[in-house]
């Protein structure tokens, strides 16, 4: 993909997470700044609830395990039923942008995945409604993809 510039990324980790574990329970929480274009990864037990902006345009997701596979469960709010309009704009940007911000995760938490390496054949779930109770699950690929 190689989309993401290293040198824009910092990433922070929380709790008692660590470069290399937990995994399961393990949030990430992506944010950036529309002024300097630096992306902003926190890993944690739970996600950044103080780094959340009133426009709502962080990615988050966790690791899950369904079947005793491991997978990416990511969510991003798209939010607004009252302009339809808007909602259609917000989608398209998120999914124009999302390949660069799984990028930046899968970058930002590389030892991760140097340890656990298995983790890179990991699929990836995006729903792009959390608002919504009935949010559709989309395949993203694996978490190979975004390296």
């Amino acid at each position: 993909m190689n989309r993401l510039n290293p040198d824009m990324l910092v990433t922070e980790f929380r709790d008692d997470v660590t470069k290399t574990k937990p995994i399961l329970g393990r949030k990430y929480t992506l944010t950036h700044s529309d002024i300097t274009g630096e992306l902003f990864l926190t890993i944690g037990m739970e996600y950044a609830s103080d780094q959340f902006n009133i426009l709502r345009d962080e990615v988050i997701a966790e690791w899950r395990k369904s079947n005793g596979a491991l997978y990416l469960q990511v969510y991003i709010y798209i939010g607004g039923r009252s302009d339809e309009g808007r909602t259609v704009i917000r989608e398209e940007i998120f999914r124009r942008e999302l390949p660069l911000a799984l990028e930046a995760i899968r970058y930002g938490d590389r030892f991760l995945f140097f340890v656990h390496s298995y983790l890179d054949d990991a699929s990836i779930r995006i729903c792009f409604d959390m608002a919504k109770e009935d949010c559709q699950l989309e395949d993203w690929g694996y978490m190979r993809d975004y390296r």
